[in-house]
């Protein structure tokens, strides 16, 4: 029932090259930061890593991405990273772009062992049309395009609606950063560093957590558990200090008051 490893590095160590990886996030809140670096250090290449977006040029999976240690991504999200539009551009990165409600639910299917579902979201274009560049040949040209999927009317509340037929996704490996987490790998997020870290965890098939504080079983109220431990495989305590990156900081200047107010 310990599922603690001693180390980020540890964690990771069985990670192999072209391992498929869904990873918690949401820009730059909630990356589980050391085991990413764990993995940038183990030199695991042609990687296919499905998370909400690609962090930046420097920081979350931008590191291995700059590294050239991904080959592919399924995201929602990839605006905030130069080096993925070059790489993608160029031909050396496959992509699945995914409208993000439908790639959390494909995410969550997975985890909960539901093969596909179906949904209005992408009917009537390329999603489901097929034809989106999956990559480019480097010379402006289509090397790999999406398929067209299944679509079919359904009636729902008393309108009949097309749905296009969306398949889940289930991972290799799954990585996750929480505030908290028990030996038995029960799981506490942080405000909005939950975000898709839950089901991202749910649809590995083995689930690393890095956890700011590690404790034992029973300290955790169950009715604050986010994610119970059936899900989660090998848990790591990185400490409170682990570094925590802003995306884009904005403060309003100063205002002098008026003379006499």
């Amino acid at each position: 029932m310990d599922k603690v490893v001693a180390s980020p590095e540890l964690a990771v160590a069985d990670v192999g090259a072209g391992a498929t990886i869904a990873v918690g996030g949401f820009g730059l809140c909630g990356n589980p930061i050391a085991l990413i670096e764990a993995l940038l250090a183990g030199g695991v290449r042609d990687l296919e890593i499905v998370s909400n977006n690609c962090g930046v040029d420097d920081w979350g999976l931008g590191v291995l991405l700059g590294a050239g240690r991904i080959r592919r991504m399924t995201s929602s999200y990839v605006g905030e990273n130069k080096e993925f539009g070059r790489q993608f551009f160029s031909g050396e990165l496959e992509l699945e772009l995914v409208p993000q409600g439908t790639l959390a639910e494909k995410l969550r299917a997975g985890g909960s062992g539901i093969a596909a579902f179906w949904t209005q979201t992408g009917v009537g274009t390329l999603v489901a049309e097929g034809g989106l560049p999956l990559r480019y040949d480097g010379a402006g040209g289509i090397a790999l395009a999406s398929r067209a999927k299944e679509v079919r009317e359904f009636t729902v509340r008393g309108v009949t609606r097309e749905y296009v037929l969306e398949e889940a996704i289930t991972t290799d490996f799954a990585l996750v950063h929480a505030e908290r987490g028990d030996r038995y790998g029960n799981l506490v997020f942080h405000r909005s560093a939950r975000n898709f870290s839950p089901i991202a965890a749910m649809a590995g098939r083995v689930t690393i957590a890095q956890v700011e504080e590690l404790v034992e079983p029973g300290e955790l109220d169950p009715d604050e558990i986010h994610l119970p431990g059936v899900f989660v495989h090998r848990v790591v305590e990185v400490g409170r200090d682990v570094p925590k990156r802003i995306e884009k900081r904005r403060v309003r200047a100063a205002v002098e008051p008026s003379a006499g107010v």
